[in-house]
């Protein structure tokens, strides 16, 4: 039986290449990813107006530009019909209401890369496969800067907690908006709120300071806050429906992902077992979606997640945050107190996910159709080796201008909602 050799760079080696390199991203093991589905169509629409079941994911991928060019997708959202009925026999022709479309949209921008694995005499002085390594550690960087990103577009800001672990760089470098590609957009003020210790209230603030104190952490009563308002609230956040979940419509979810800390403290306020045997309990009715399982908890609706990084801001950091409910103008000037320097506390940014949070859109490598893309260079006459992974994606939060019933078109984040919380800071 023969075999197929391909060549060190052949074109037929870059694509297949990048083939399985674009599935190793789709389906890596990772919050982010497990928290996507497909882009919503007309279909998804119209089942959601009837109040029918559909697949609704807080991060929804679009893959239409790999089969068109551009680098924009728009999507739309159907404003719900207010006004009231007409009774009797008074006249109703030529009195009909307008249905009111929004739109948003977002642009997609290539990602690379490049990695040096080494020359000749690297090679010779190492047991290692350099050529691997490097493509494995490639890998490992884009997972990093795909679920970074995702996490940063979702909370509205990158925050300040920094190491050699974060691929998306602070909100202060030179190329930070290029990287993000499409702008990073402060919370909505109808989706922005912070822990009152027992609750949630909107952002508020006092002499250039939010009026958070260190008592105002991540507990149970903050959760149970979270979910009364969501319910009494108009327009929240439409719930996560998992695939297979028999219970999303007598017992709709959200997905609130927390930091390490916020986790830490919630747990220290309630029996945390018991928690976890209702997420296990739930996944039973979701196809054991792996989103439910390991430290995950399930209160009142509502299924804590750990997310991979936090949102962090230290004393003196700006938060930033919008002050109208009408204008996406964003106020800078407001910082974390001071005191919390000293007595070692930060804030963390919890993040509430319902359906249709982030819309997420990938395009395709003109030579290898695919959105990632794997290339490898030898330079100075062959002596060295240079390899470069790639995508070409783009995110943004889902966001439109929506009648809540008053007359007035709100700024409203679609399906996500953040609060910010006061964390102890490990070892401090």
């Amino acid at each position: 039986m023969g075999s197929t050799t391909i060549p060190y760079g052949s074109p037929q080696a870059i694509t297949l290449q990048s083939a399985g390199l674009f599935a190793a991203n789709m389906q890596r093991n990772t919050t982010m990813n497990r928290l996507t589905g497909k882009f919503p169509q007309q279909a998804n629409a119209e089942a959601t107006i009837r109040r029918q079941s559909a697949n609704e994911m807080p991060i929804v991928r679009c893959m239409d530009l790999q089969k068109m060019a551009g680098d924009e997708i728009t999507f739309d959202l159907i404003n719900p019909m207010g006004g009231v009925p007409i009774m009797g026999s008074e006249y109703a022709e030529g009195r009909g209401q307008s249905m009111s479309f929004n739109q948003d949209r977002l642009r997609i921008n290539q990602a690379r890369y490049p990695i040096s694995a080494g020359d000749t005499m690297t090679q010779q002085r190492t047991p290692h496969e350099l050529r691997k390594l490097a493509r494995a550690l490639g890998q490992n960087y884009m997972d990093r800067f795909a679920d970074q990103s995702i996490l940063v577009h979702m909370a509205g800001a990158r925050g300040f907690h920094n190491n050699i672990e974060w691929a998306v760089p602070l909100a202060s470098h030179a190329k930070f908006a290029e990287i993000m590609v499409n702008p990073i957009k402060a919370p909505s003020k109808n989706r922005h709120f912070m822990s009152t210790g027992s609750g949630i209230e909107p952002v508020k603030a006092a002499g250039n300071e939010i009026t958070l104190a260190s008592t105002d952490v991540l507990n149970a009563d903050v959760v149970d806050g979270i979910r009364t308002y969501i319910d009494s609230m108009p327009l929240p956040p439409p719930p996560v429906v998992f695939e297979g979940d028999a219970a999303s419509t007598d017992s709709p979810l959200r997905v609130l992902l927390v930091s390490s800390e916020q986790y830490t403290s919630f747990v220290q306020s309630t029996n945390f077992r018991s928690l976890q045997a209702s997420a296990m309990a739930r996944a039973q009715q979701a196809k054991m979606n792996p989103l439910f399982m390991g430290e995950a908890g399930l209160w009142n609706g509502i299924l804590i997640v750990k997310m991979p990084k936090p949102i962090r801001f230290y004393a003196g950091d700006s938060l930033r945050w919008c002050a109208s409910y009408t204008s996406e103008v964003e106020t800078s000037t407001d910082l974390v107190p001071a005191a919390f320097a000293a007595s070692g506390h930060a804030v963390d940014r919890a993040i509430l996910l319902g359906g249709q949070a982030l819309a997420e859109a990938w395009g395709k490598h003109v030579k290898t159709g695919n959105p990632y893309f794997w290339s490898e260079k030898e330079l100075d006459h062959g002596d060295k080796l240079e390899v470069l992974v790639g995508a070409i994606n783009g995110r943004s939060k889902i966001r439109f201008a929506i009648d809540h019933g008053d007359g007035q078109k709100q700024i409203t984040d679609y399906g996500v909602m953040v609060i910010d919380t006061v964390v102890k800071l490990a070892g401090q």
